[in-house]
This record gives C-alpha cells, sequence and structure tokens, in this order.
C-alpha cells in the first residue's frame, strides 16, 4: 500500500523529462501491441491474391495461415527463459527485428517454402512480443501506470487488425480498377504485386518499434536479480524520482532475500502444479484458453475476407466488410476496458459467449442454405485426369454450365483429391472471376517432400505409396454464389460475433488468466496455458480450408458454436469472480475449493 502511495504522489512532482520518458515508454508499449495486431490481422487482406497467384493447394495456404501461429507456440515456449537469459529489453529489440526480417522473406517469395519460413518467423516475432511487452510494462511502469500501460497494448493489438484490414482495403480498389481494364494476364500480375504489397506496408511499425526497443532502459528488476544494483537505480531514475527510486529498490531487494530464503526443497515442493489447490485453478485456466480459441477467432479474423467473398460480396466489398469488422473490435475492445471493472470478468463472460453462440450458429446456418445447392462433379474432373497424374482445369461460367441447369448465378468450385493416403484441397474459384488461374493439380505440390514432413501432415499415412498412386478425385464440389444481400447478412452476423467476442472474451480472458494463477505457479501455469491456447489456434487453422472445401464453411461455424458452449458453461456455472479480490482472496478460494 506503501508503495502505491509514494508513486502516487511521487508522480506530481517528475520533471518534465521524467514525465516524456512515461509517456514514451506507453508508446512503446503500444508499438508492441500494434505490431502483435499487425502479425495476426495483415494475412486476411493478402490471401485472396495469395490464393489466385501463387498455385499453392488448400493445405498448403492453411499451413501458410497457420505458421505465424506455430512460430507463436515455439516462441512462447522459451519467450521466459530468453527474457530472463538476454533481458527484456533486448529481447523485445529481437523480436522486432525478426518481424521485419520475415517481410522481405515473405512479399519476395518464389514458392511455397519461403512462404512458410517467413510466416514461422512473423509468429515467433508475435510469441515473443507477447510475453515479453507485458513483462516489460509490469516491471517498469509506475503503479498508476501499469493498468494504462496494458490497455493501451490491449487497444492498439486491435488498432493493428485494423491497419492491417485498411491496408487490404486500399489494394482491393486498385485491383478492382485494374479488373476493369479487361485484361486477364494483367490482372493476375497486379494481383501477386498486391499480395506482396500488403506485407510491405507492414515493415514501418516494426523499424519504429526496434528503434524504441533500443532508446528505452533494461528492466530495474531483471537487473537487480543480476547483481546490478548501480543500473537498476539509474534505470529506475529515468521515471521516478530519487525518493521513489530508492524506496522501490530497496523494496525490490528485499523480496529477492526473501525468495532465496524460500529456495529450499520443502518449498520447491508447495511450488508444484499438482498440489490440489492448484489444480482447479490450473484446469480452469487451460480450458477458458483452448475455448478461447474454439470459438473460431483467430480462423474468422485470418479468412474474413475470404468467407465474404464466398458468402456473396464482391473483392472491393469483402474488403471493406473486414475493415468495419476489425473497427469493431477496435470500438468495442475500448468499450470492454472500460467494463471489465464495473460489471465483472464472469458477467462479461458469459454475455460474450452467449452472444457469440448465437451469432456463429445464425452464420452457418445461412451458409447451410447455399451449401444445400452443392453439385459433385468428381467425375467429369476425374476423366480430365492425364496420364502423367496431373489435371489442369479452366474454370469458366462454361464449363460449370452443365452443373447449373437454368441458374444463372456464377458458381464457386473446390476440387477435393488425393495421392494414396494424403488428401489435398484446391482454393475455391469463382466462375466469375476473370482473372482465376486454371485449377493445377500435381504431385510434387501435393505429397509432402520428405518422411519428416509426411509425419507432421499424417503420422500413418505411407508416403512411398503416394509418390507411386493415381491421382483420384474425391469431390469437386459446385456451389451457387450467393447474391450481396446474403454477403452482407453474413457480414453483419460476423459483426455481431466481434462484437460478443471483443465485449468478453477478447479482454476478460487474459485478466482471468493472470488473475486464476496463484502466485507461485503463475509464471510455470501461464505459460502452459498460453502454449495450450496457441496450439489449439494453430491446430483450427491446419484444417480450416480443407474442412471448408469438404463439408462447407457451415461445418466449421456450428463446431465453433459447439465448443464455445462448454465455454459458456464454464463461465457462467464453474469461473469464479474475482472483481475487487485481492490474488490472495482468490488464492484462499481455491484453497477452500480443494478442501471441500
Amino acid at each position: 500500500m506503501m508503495m502505491a502511495h509514494m508513486t502516487t504522489s511521487a508522480s506530481s512532482v517528475l520533471d518534465d523529462k521524467k514525465v516524456f520518458y512515461n509517456r514514451f515508454l506507453l508508446i512503446v508499449a503500444g508499438l508492441g501491441g500494434l505490431l502483435y495486431g499487425v502479425d495476426v490481422g495483415i494475412i486476411a487482406g493478402a490471401l485472396p491474391y495469395l490464393e489466385a497467384t501463387s498455385g499453392l493447394n488448400a493445405g498448403q495456404l492453411s499451413i501458410v495461415v497457420a505458421a505465424v501461429l506455430l512460430g507463436s507456440v515455439i516462441s512462447t515456449l522459451f519467450a521466459g527463459l530468453l527474457a530472463d537469459w538476454i533481458g527484456r529489453k533486448w529481447l523485445m529489440a529481437l523480436s522486432g527485428v525478426l518481424f521485419v526480417i520475415s517481410i522481405p522473406m515473405i512479399a519476395l517469395a518464389q514458392g511455397y517454402t519461403p512462404l512458410v519460413l517467413g510466416r514461422l518467423l512473423q509468429g515467433v516475432s508475435a510469441g515473443l512480443i507477447g510475453v515479453v511487452v507485458p513483462l516489460y510494462l509490469a516491471e517498469c511502469l509506475t503503479a498508476s501506470s501499469r493498468g494504462k500501460g496494458t490497455g493501451i497494448f490491449q487497444w492498439l493489438l486491435t488498432l493493428g487488425i485494423v491497419t492491417a484490414a485498411l491496408v487490404g482495403a486500399y489494394f482491393s480498389y486498385r485491383v478492382d480498377v485494374v479488373a476493369k481494364l479487361g485484361d486477364a494476364a494483367k490482372l493476375l500480375a497486379f494481383k501477386d504485386s498486391a499480395w506482396r504489397g500488403i506485407f510491405w506496408v507492414s515493415m514501418p511499425p516494426g523499424v519504429l518499434f526496434v528503434i524504441g526497443s533500443f532508446m528505452v532502459a533494461e528492466s530495474p528488476r531483471w537487473l537487480l536479480r543480476r547483481g546490478k544494483r548501480a543500473a537498476a537505480l539509474t534505470s529506475l531514475l529515468r521515471s521516478r524520482t530519487e525518493e521513489q527510486a530508492n524506496l522501490e529498490i530497496s523494496e525490490m531487494e528485499e523480496l529477492n532475500a526473501s525468495e532465496k530464503a524460500k529456495g529450499s526443497g520443502d518449498a520447491k515442493l508447495k511450488d508444484s502444479l499438482l498440489r490440489r489447490k492448484y489444480v482447479i485453478p490450473f484446469v480452469l485456466a487451460c480450458i477458458i484458453l483452448a475455448c478461447n480459441q474454439t470459438t473460431g477467432i483467430n480462423s474468422i479474423i485470418a479468412y474474413n475476407t475470404n468467407i465474404l467473398l464466398q458468402s456473396g460480396l464482391s473483392d472491393v466489398a469483402a474488403h471493406w466488410g473486414y475493415v468495419v469488422f476489425t473497427i469493431i473490435n477496435f470500438l468495442v475492445t475500448f468499450a470492454s476496458v472500460v467494463l471489465v471493472d464495473r460489471k465483472g470478468r464472469k458477467f462479461l463472460l458469459a454475455v460474450g459467449t452467449g452472444g457469440i453462440i448465437l451469432s456463429l450458429l445464425c452464420t452457418g446456418t445461412i451458409f447451410l442454405k447455399t451449401e444445400k445447392l452443392r453439385v459433385d462433379a468428381k467425375n467429369a474432373v476425374q476423366s480430365l485426369v492425364k496420364p502423367d497424374q496431373t489435371l489442369t482445369l479452366t474454370y469458366s461460367p462454361e464449363w460449370a454450365k452443365p452443373f447449373s441447369g437454368d441458374d444463372a448465378r456464377p458458381r464457386s468450385l473446390v476440387v477435393i483429391y488425393s495421392y494414396g493416403d494424403f488428401r489435398a484441397a484446391t482454393p475455391v474459384l469463382r466462375s466469375d472471376d476473370p482473372a482465376g488461374k486454371p485449377i493445377e493439380i500435381k504431385r510434387e505440390s501435393s505429397i509432402p517432400a520428405n518422411k519428416v514432413v509426411a509425419f507432421f501432415s499424417k503420422p500413418f499415412g505411407n508416403l512411398d505409396a503416394a509418390r507411386r498412386a493415381p491421382l483420384r478425385i474425391d469431390n469437386a464440389l459446385i456451389t451457387p454464389v450467393p447474391a450481396p444481400r446474403n454477403g452482407w447478412i453474413v457480414a453483419i452476423t460476423l459483426f455481431i460475433f466481434m462484437a460478443f467476442y471483443a465485449v468478453g472474451p477478447g479482454v476478460c480472458v487474459w485478466l482471468a488468466l493472470s488473475e486464476l494463477m496463484p502466485t507461485r505457479i503463475r509464471s510455470n501455469g501461464m505459460s502452459i496455458a498460453l502454449v495450450l491456447n496457441q496450439a489449439v489456434s494453430t491446430t483450427i487453422a491446419a484444417i480450416f480450408l480443407p474442412t471448408v472445401g469438404k463439408y462447407g464453411y457451415s461445418t466449421m461455424f456450428f463446431g465453433f458454436a459447439a465448443c464455445t458452449v462448454i465455454y459458456f458453461v464454464t463461465a457462467t456455472w464453474f469461473l469464479p469472480e474475482t472483481k475487487g479480490k485481492t490474488l490472495e482472496e482468490i488464492e484462499a478460494h481455491f484453497e477452500g475449493a480443494a478442501k471441500a
């Protein structure tokens, strides 16, 4: 209590230099959040053009999207260790440098492998940022600024997603201008430059974050643990008065001495995650974080433009729909930050998950009406397979006409095929796309390059047999493309989904995670729960396009809704309200539950 009081009273006598530095820390925090949001959101605007020009199948595109999440899983595992080894400041700088390096890797890529490696690097950067920036803020900001810093990080994360959407919308306008010229070759070439340009434009926030990271001081708490008391005091003096800095460093020294005194074998045993009083909050946190991803949030963000295109919107309208989607996220997140300490975490989570279930059911139902009209043309497509077991198919209104009858609406086509045990799907094509590339299926781009990749793709698949197996067309699904009115109805249901997500899980999940975990296991418990969260997100992203190709968008949305029911039940009946309670009171609640 004394510490908080001193922080508040001292803030009024800080000189201009210290006030500026405190604001600069908040700016760096905001840049970290902005960069994280760009990492998450940039693929949505680029994906339709990447899909149209890269020649990658649906499985490969899913891996390109999921690679950023996989990289995030990997780096989250080691972020805490790295932060302790090289320091918070240098890890922030490293995360920014990795992001900057990833941009030319992706934008200059001429094949599948460099695309995946570049996206993996982006994911590693995002994972490091997500851990180290909040950690740095907690250790460097004064108590009066700590909540503001975390709020700015979260809020500007959503701004990063909005920025990525606006960049995508800008390029969609330029693509539309070229499309009106009626030159298919020129349009295809411009789409190729468009997705590359979208990634290039995302580089400046990364450069600014790197510069900002080099200009801030190292965490005083990290310095003191390394025995650098003078450097720790100097770091504190950049943002505090001399009186407060001396008081804070003395408290830090007392805490370090107390932790060393508890470093006996008995104390370590008490810190075990297997103690009963720790198991309940740990399991609750893991369920909440896993369910947070099974709402489909990351995949709905990443594939938003594609979803709206297939629901009936034009390219430009779909990109602007995504812009509105991200702006809703940005605005409602701000409202949620205001409400969370008034209404409580449990209340907002219950309202948010309930609204998510209803909106997902509505979206799935709308898609189901169209997907019921699907026609399977697998026999017609199988007849086009060449003797060398490859396929080239130019999809046009004339080719689709025998499967549409008197219905003049454009049709989408997705081909699900396999070589032996390894199944893949082509990107979804529309018959009214003047720049649509022919479908090209080749063995070398459809099966894993080696047994290591094959194991992760399908652990029990026979790669040697697949290299000799004939090309089999499992399905060639032709679906009517709905009218634009249908597309806007889908867009509205997704806007509602985003609003409910932002007001509940978007903000509350991270507060619940940090508040549920008892103090002694917080770092280890949060790491495990976050890795689980990202692993679930990676898995969903990897299976999204193949599942949509085979079963339709309705199946994915109904699946997300079913998983969110578990989230709703957990939040409503099992999650305790943590609003206004100290961490010790929350821990005592679970200790009482364990004894009961």
